[in-house]
């Protein structure tokens, strides 16, 4: 079951007549962002001598900007380049007070990398923190955000992870959604990611939704991922737990978010790999990669690419799935995805290119088997 070790688990997906929400004002990511991110395979890596093609760099972004085209994955919707932590100087420019690249790693700036970019049709993300450093310990935003919010326009930023460390919880819900109305004043239509709620799960506050939903296209609700099927599943189970107080709030433009998708590194088997992703696409939740895309594996490729797995994910109602059940070692999960109720419905297995298995009415039983650590993932369309 999700949440459990070693034992079997079910995935289902059914349909069901549900509204969507509305969007946030900014129009972005009305379904859920899909894109390339640096951090949990790459992490604070800026030995580029010893690590020429690991480390925080242009290189490595404009090296997974071309992988993202070449290798299929924006032909399916994988859009946003991603840097996360460790890009800057240590210190601000000390006349103009604004961030700056790291000169070694980084030395035409961030310009010309945000033109490679968005010349492969690909859009440019770029991490920062509320606190005063960042996780890492490089510059935060704090009394500096209007100054960052216009820096990260006139770099053509089109995505924003703000983190928070060294940061004050207690100012998180009213300092993140300032930095939000910074944003959007400067005219460019940038994505905006939120962590406040991951922080305060640390301290046993409930997040508040309601701003989240106003002021955040996407928003962190506990810890980071690891390269673990551990991690994995304490995230799932995590989110099941807590699935009344956060699935109703998740739809269009304001989504909940698990954090990376660690397929194709260390951690995973290739069923715990497709695991993840079904468990992904049920939640409704951000597809961003986090991995070395020159040496995913083809077997991995195909999931992470798995065009029906992807349209469950990125269905326009977006509507956040739920855990049905839990009984005898069996997880089941459901997403509705289409206005449509009848008594008869075709299901195809979406992990099996000869996916269609015939018709399944309201008197049938369906009957599934699945292998430990394993996932089963189904869709039921009504005819």
């Amino acid at each position: 079951m999700f949440g459990m070790r070693n034992v079997p688990l079910l995935l289902l997906l059914l349909l069901q007549l549900l509204r969507a929400g509305s969007a946030l004002d900014n129009g972005l990511a009305l379904t859920p962002p899909m894109g390339w991110m640096s951090w949990q395979r790459f992490r604070c890596i800026t030995d580029c001598d010893t690590f020429p093609d690991e480390c925080i760099s242009e290189k490595l972004f404009r090296r997974h900007a071309d992988l993202l085209v070449s290798e299929g994955y924006a032909d399916v919707g994988y859009e946003y380049v991603i840097i996360d932590d460790c890009w800057l100087e240590w210190n601000r420019d000390n006349k103009t007070n604004k961030l700056v690249p790291d000169r070694k790693r980084f030395p035409r700036g961030l310009n010309v990398l945000a033109d490679h970019i968005h010349a492969k049709g690909l859009k440019f993300g770029l991490y920062q923190d509320f606190g005063t450093k960042t996780c890492a310990g490089y510059p935060g935003v704090i009394d500096h955000m209007a100054l960052d919010a216009e820096t990260f326009a006139n770099w053509d930023v089109d995505y924003v992870k703000l983190d928070g460390c060294y940061a004050n919880v207690s100012d998180m819900a009213t300092g993140y959604p300032e930095f939000g109305r910074l944003l959007n004043e400067t005219g460019r239509p940038m994505v905006y990611s939120c962590s406040w709620p991951a922080y305060q799960s640390e301290f046993g506050e409930q997040p508040h939704f309601d701003s989240l939903k106003r002021h955040c296209n996407l928003w962190r609700n506990w810890d980071d991922i690891d390269d673990s099927f551990e991690s994995v599943m304490e995230i799932v189970d995590y989110f099941a737990k807590n699935q009344d107080s956060m699935q109703p709030h998740a739809g269009p433009g304001h989504w909940n978010d698990p954090d990376m998708l660690i397929l194709g590194n260390y951690g995973l088997s290739y069923d715990q790999s497709k695991l993840q992703m079904a468990i992904w696409a049920v939640l409704a939740a951000p597809l961003i990669m986090s991995n070395d895309l020159a040496k995913v594996r083809p077997e991995i490729k195909e999931i992470l690419q798995n065009r029906d797995v992807i349209a469950v994910n990125q269905d326009p109602l977006g509507i956040q799935g739920k855990r049905l059940l839990m009984k005898q070692n069996i997880e089941v999960w459901r997403r509705p995805i289409e206005p449509k109720i009848n008594g008869e419905y075709s299901y195809a297995d979406l992990f099996d290119k000869d996916n269609e298995l015939g018709v399944f009415r309201k008197e049938s039983q369906f009957k599934t088997r699945v292998i430990p650590n394993g996932v089963n993932f189904y869709k039921f369309t009504a005819l």
